[in-house]
This record gives C-alpha cells, structure tokens and sequence, in this order.
C-alpha cells in the first residue's frame, strides 16, 4: 500500500513539473517569437548593407522563429491534456496523462524555448544593432558583438551547469526513492515470511 502511494505520489509529482515546463515554455516562446516577427516587419534596410549581413539576418530570424514556434506547438498540443487531469480530484487519474508518454517532448519544448531560444535571441539582437548602426556608426556594431560574445558564452556556461546541477539532482532523488523502495520490499518479504511461521506455532 505504502508502494502504491509512493509510486503515484512521484506521478504526480512529475505531472506537475511537465505542466510548469509547458507553460514557461509557452509564454517565453510566445514572446519572443512575437518580438522577431515584428522585428522582420518593422525593419528598415539600409541601401548599402552587405547582402552577407541580410543572409545572416533571415537565417537568424528563421531559427529563431521556428524553434520558439515549435515549443509553443508542443505546449498548446500537451499541456490541455496535462491540465484536464491535474484538475480531476482523483488519485488515479494521474495514468490519464500524457506527461510520461510525452516526456522527451516535452524536455525537448523546454531546452528550445531556454536555451536555444535564448542564445538565438542574443544573436538576433546583435544582427540588428548591426544593421541599425551600419551606416552611421559602425562601432556600435563592435562593440555590441563584442558584449555579447562574453554573454553568449555565459549564457552557455550557465545552462550547461544548470543542467548539470538539475540532472545530479534528479539522478540523486531518483536512488533515494528506489532504496525506499527496496526497504519497503524487504520488510514486506519479512512480512510475509514470518506470517506463516506464526501460524504454524
């Protein structure tokens, strides 16, 4: 009974992480791909910009729409059926949900809307004060690339110690729940070992 109890106490657990994953998932792709669609429409292109530098522009704008876009796809597809079963008050409900089946999904909607949504959005910006600036004052355009590369490569740094970190942890609960686990089989075997000889006396 208490190995019932744990088990769905983790499906539930892990429901509600997929569902708070889904939705700052959906909210930070919805924004930023809502900020470079009106950068490609509100953009004016000076005459004499090098066409490698528009290249790098569409190229940029493209990756970065169409990652945020598939996050957000992946959330409105998974996310009603995850939120239909955390709202029923049912214990057994949680094997309703999708959240096992769909989990690479799901991982795979969170890291493209924060990390690489993220690292494409710092490059997009640097794309456009390059643009901006070009005619002007082109030493904007360094010294932004110049910020940003330290940035970029922060950005990197974090997410591959967040990661880390997240995935030390996960690994770490995962043992402890499977050694509670293990106590729990054990004492239910000596249960069930000892019962018969307390009959037979």
């Amino acid at each position: 009974m208490s190995n019932q109890h744990s088990e769905q106490a983790l499906s539930w657990r892990r429901l509600y992480l997929s569902r708070a994953k889904l939705k700052a998932s959906s909210r930070t792709s919805a924004l930023l791909a809502g900020f470079a669609m009106v950068a490609l429409v509100e953009i004016s292109l000076p005459k004499e910009l090098p066409g490698a530098l528009i290249m790098c522009f569409s190229v940029i704008t493209i990756l970065l729409i169409v990652t945020h876009l598939f996050a957000l796809l992946v959330s409105t597809c998974i996310l009603p059926n995850i939120e239909a079963v955390s709202n029923v008050h049912n214990i057994h409900a949680v094997k309703e949900s999708p959240h096992d089946s769909m989990n690479t999904y799901i991982e795979m909607s969170w890291i493209a809307s924060t990390a690489l949504g993220i690292l494409l959005f710092l490059l997009e910006i640097m794309v456009l004060i390059w643009i901006q600036f070009y005619e002007n004052y082109k030493k904007a355009g360094w010294v932004a690339t110049a910020l940003l590369i330290p940035a970029l490569l922060s950005v990197c740094v974090f997410a591959y110690h967040f990661y880390h970190k997240l995935v030390t942890h996960k690994y770490k609960s995962y043992n402890t729940t499977i050694d509670e686990l293990d106590d729990l089989a054990t004492e239910l075997q000596k249960n069930g070992t000892e019962t018969p000889m307390v009959q037979d006396v």
